[in-house]
């Protein structure tokens, strides 16, 4: 099975697409199939990259952000990034039932929940949220700057969703289905 756009070989590539895919392998022992998409834009990768380093910088945590990623990504139906976030959470401690609640916009902490349940909003509107929603957000005990994350959240997941839509990227995690779900909640 080949994706619509070209996988390409980090090894063979060149430029920047080369630089970038160097420093991911560097940080993380291999170059993800998406990211080897995305490199055919070495500014669509870059750009991908920079929002990753400047989420890392934001109020949530590690844990926290793959909870958001596993919400948007059901919400967008994404297989490729269920599967990562998937492989990537359990690592961060969720548990299989966690992760699952999560997609659904779930989880056994009440705040956790409200925040998956509103960027799940976001994402599914596409940003036009009611004034209801944005309070029962902040009454959670969140602010400004955890709305203005939350957004950054879902467009960094959303650049990734897309993008893996129209390639077909195939994955390469252990594979996750949207609307498949491993425990019953």
């Amino acid at each position: 099975m080949n994706t619509r756009i070209e996988t390409l070989n980090p090894e063979t590539a060149t430029g920047k697409s080369k630089e970038l895919f160097d420093k991911v392998k560097n940080k993380m022992g291999m170059v993800p199939n998406l990211l080897k998409v995305m490199g055919n834009s070495p500014a669509t990768l870059e750009t991908y990259l920079a929002f990753g380093q400047l989420t890392e910088k934001g109020n949530f945590q590690p844990q926290f952000r793959e909870q958001l990623a596993l919400a948007i990504a059901e919400t967008n139906s994404c297989d490729y990034c269920l599967s990562a976030h998937t492989f990537i959470g359990s690592k961060q401690g969720l548990s299989g039932e966690e992760i699952d609640n999560n997609r659904q916009g779930l989880s056994a902490d009440s705040k956790t929940q409200v925040a998956l349940q509103f960027a799940k909003k976001v994402t599914d509107n596409k940003g036009k949220i009611s004034t209801q929603d944005l309070e029962t957000f902040k009454a959670a005990g969140f602010n400004d700057e955890d709305v203005m994350e939350i957004i950054l959240n879902v467009v960094s997941n959303t650049l990734t969703n897309y993008v893996n839509h129209i390639a077909e990227t195939i994955v390469d995690f252990p594979k996750v289905e949207a609307g498949k779900f491993s425990t019953t909640v």
